[in-house]
């Protein structure tokens, strides 16, 4: 069921405008979330193999590694505190350490600093749960996709049932318009992309 967002988000109008993508048919005529998901062995010392990188990936100076969750990973890494602290006063925390998988598009804390002047404090509010929920939902898919299985044009859809637009240039990955930095921080139960833009959910 999608989410419907409250005026809050209107404090974003300038991210928006650079964000914001149509809704367009995937031309697979497939949900690219449900089909991806199960086209290989959803285990993360696979996905390590397949992308060659079975030490870790480093974000922030830090190495994540395999053995963790999503929620550890995020946690150990100082460039994507923002993140998990945003998602601690929701109950998406709890599911980022459970079992999962789930792909979560992670805006790095500059990605946060680019947003308008107090849209966060708004949003960190206790009132506004719902909002920051949606917010932060619409950066995780309920699958397991490294950049290899990521297609140009391919849509995914969000936990909270709406989508985001994938390009693929070359070795250049964007979701919604925002830049992937770091690509494929295997965890035990997902997979992690960090990106430089907070994408912003459709208004309703």
């Amino acid at each position: 069921m999608r989410t419907r967002f409250t005026p809050l988000l209107a404090l974003l109008p300038l991210l928006a405008a650079c964000n914001s993508q149509p809704e367009t048919t995937n031309p697979e005529g497939t949900d690219a979330a449900v089909t991806d998901s199960t086209a290989y062995d959803p285990n993360a010392s696979s996905d390590s193999l397949r992308m060659g990188k079975t030490g870790g990936v480093a974000v922030g100076g830090t190495s994540l590694t395999p053995d963790k969750t999503l929620a550890q990973n995020l946690a150990a890494s100082p460039e994507l505190s923002q993140l998990l602290a945003a998602a601690g006063k929701t109950d998406l925390a709890a599911k980022l350490a459970a079992d999962g998988p789930y792909t979560v598009f992670a805006p790095s804390n500059a990605a946060f600093k680019g947003l308008p002047y107090g849209a966060m404090a708004g949003l960190l509010k206790p009132e506004s749960k719902d909002n920051l929920t949606g917010l932060l939902g619409y950066h995780i898919i309920q699958s397991r996709l490294l950049a290899l299985d990521l297609r140009d044009g391919q849509e995914l859809t969000t936990m909270e049932g709406h989508k985001l637009k994938i390009s693929v240039q070359g070795d250049n990955i964007t979701v919604n318009g925002a830049n992937v930095t770091t690509p494929d921080v295997v965890s035990k139960n997902g997979i992690i992309h960090v990106i430089d833009k907070v994408l912003l959910p459709p208004s309703e």
